[in-house]
């Protein structure tokens, strides 16, 4: 089982084609060839799905994709904001052909007028929850926003927020940045809806602020920490860190409560658009028919450690067991995705001031 850890600034990895990955900024890579051959196939997408050692389910899909339509895959890693973002740059120029991202930046992405209109083979399968009413994208995999902890300082996972406030978690508890990483701006969305509205939210995460590291762009560079004993607490998903967990021993998922409520998530899923006015068109229908296809589905538990976003699609490989087994007893809600898409730069404004970030 792959580690796949989330980027601090975009990377690019090229599947098959072999660009070399860049550490500082998301730049192109192999100059203007995509744009001139017609074998291509550019994808922009939210980190976690790409394995560590080339052992994830983006690695398994793009191979086999490659290998039966001769299109090579050219892949392009980021936050989930800074994906589209980059996106929107480019607007005038399109380089992307896909686009995966999470909630709420899919909307965003939607609402700036960067995906086109296109329903993939078996998006009548995906709930309708996890596709655009406008048909603009689809979840290719489903997943779930949690926390991690480390099992071996800690013999029992915390329990509530409350506990986290204590002074033992002083400097070994992170989160990533709000607005700019999907886990981080998941931490809002989930105190909102576990203290009853954006105020009670606020007023704890100012309390928090005081055993917070500070800001992080990256999710998946918390859980090394966090293995590591460098934390003993930061934010994640079920997907990423259950992946991660392999090669993490020391890993743990647990899912905060409220004093006297329930342990709650909400899924994050991986959705993904065709970019309008993308240069190859035909090709990104084609990677997108190709990921929600039933075996690339069957194998999202086995290989990526994550959930089959088609409802027709029941995995009972020893992932998805366990996966079940750490959802079990956890409150799933539904978030207002369109009101958080509406007002995410007020939460973040208001996360801001409430931490002095």
């Amino acid at each position: 089982m792959p580690a796949n850890p989330r980027k601090n600034t975009l990377t690019a990895a090229v599947a098959v084609t072999g660009c070399l990955a860049l550490a500082a900024t998301l730049t192109g890579c192999g100059g203007s060839s995509a744009a001139s051959d017609e074998k291509v196939v550019t994808v922009y997408s939210a980190d976690g799905l790409k394995g560590e050692n080339g052992d994830g389910w983006y690695d398994k899909v793009f191979k086999d994709f490659t290998a039966k339509t001769g299109i090579k895959v050219e892949y392009v890693e980021g936050g989930s904001g800074e994906v589209v973002q980059r996106a929107v740059r480019e607007k005038a120029n399109t380089q992307a052909d896909v686009l995966v991202t999470l909630p709420p930046f899919i909307q965003q992405a939607g609402g700036k007028g960067l995906l086109a209109k296109y329903a993939p083979e078996g998006a009548d399968q995906v709930d309708g929850a996890d596709k655009g009413a406008d048909g603009t994208w689809t979840s290719v995999v489903n997943n779930y926003f949690g926390f991690v902890y480390n099992k071996k300082e800690l013999k029992t996972p915390p329990r509530t927020w409350q506990e986290l406030l204590d002074g033992k978690y002083k400097n070994k508890l992170q989160y990533s940045t709000p607005g700019v990483a999907g886990d981080g701006t998941a931490v809002v969305v989930k105190a909102m809806h576990d203290f009853g509205g954006k105020q009670p939210a606020m007023d704890y995460l100012k309390k928090l602020q005081a055993n917070n590291v500070g800001p992080s762009a990256s999710t998946g560079k918390l859980a090394p920490k966090v293995d590591k004993g460098e934390l003993l607490v930061a934010n994640g998903d079920v997907q990423m860190n259950y992946a991660q967990s392999k090669d993490m021993p020391n890993l743990g998922i647990w899912f905060p409560k409220t004093e006297g409520g329930k342990p709650t998530s909400f899924a994050l899923p991986y959705a993904a658009g065709l970019v309008k006015n993308a240069p190859h068109t035909a090709n990104g229908k084609k990677l997108l028919d190709f990921m929600l296809a039933t075996k690339q589905q069957q194998e999202v538990s086995a290989i990526g450690g994550g959930f089959s976003a088609r409802g027709d699609v029941h995995a009972t490989d020893e992932n998805a067991l366990a996966l079940a087994k750490i959802m079990d007893g956890v409150e799933i809600f539904e978030p207002d995705w369109n009101d958080i898409d509406k007002n995410l730069q007020t939460y973040v404004d208001d996360w801001k001031t409430a931490t002095g970030s």
